[in-house]
């Protein structure tokens, strides 16, 4: 049995209906570091334009506004590859093609939290699994942040990251992980 999928999911914490900066950002930095350590990337709850329909569309739309990452171009070869994806809100799940959700907070849930050698098991068992990061200042709202079973501090310490870093610190780690 091979190795389970990795994805990044965004989950939008911002204003729902206006697409800011921060978010053209954060799409572009997490676009590269899904190419860097070939991982897929999810949005959730993104204020997508309406003509922005297909993955390449998103894609091209954001690349063509960011210095990020090639000026975007890593984030359009990533939609290339077929390994972004938009979704709305989530109602009563993420999506289970994308594999068992991992909230990655530094306030865990001490009985849903777990040790980044036991994700990294996961993973090297077959299990694909999506990390949810939320984008804003509060991360992840309640509600949607009680879906996932699993909970992942990549301090062990409870430290608040600020969002990128958090995101390169959890790829990261798991990458090294995975290749030792």
């Amino acid at each position: 049995m091979g190795r389970g999928r990795i994805t990044i999911g965004l989950y939008n914490a911002y204003d729902p209906k206006k697409f800011r900066e921060p978010h053209r950002r954060v799409i572009a930095r997490a676009g590269d570091l899904a190419m860097a350590f070939n991982m897929n990337l999810a949005l959730f709850g993104f204020p997508i334009p309406e003509d922005t329909n297909t993955p390449m569309e998103v894609a091209e739309w954001v690349a063509g506004t960011t210095s990020i990452g090639d000026h975007g171009g890593n984030f359009m070869k990533l939609a290339e590859k077929g390994r972004f994806m938009k979704f709305p809100y989530p109602a009563k799940g993420f999506p289970p093609q994308l594999g068992e959700p991992i909230l990655t907070t530094s306030k865990p849930d001490k009985q849903k939290q777990v040790p980044l050698a036991q994700v990294v098991d996961m993973v090297e068992r077959g299990q694909s699994i999506l990390l949810v990061f939320g984008i804003g200042p509060h991360g992840v709202p309640k509600e949607p942040a009680s879906i996932p079973k699993i909970n992942l501090d990549i301090t062990d310490e409870g430290y608040s990251l600020e969002t990128c870093t958090a995101l390169g610190a959890v790829c990261g780690a798991l990458n090294a992980k995975l290749n030792q």
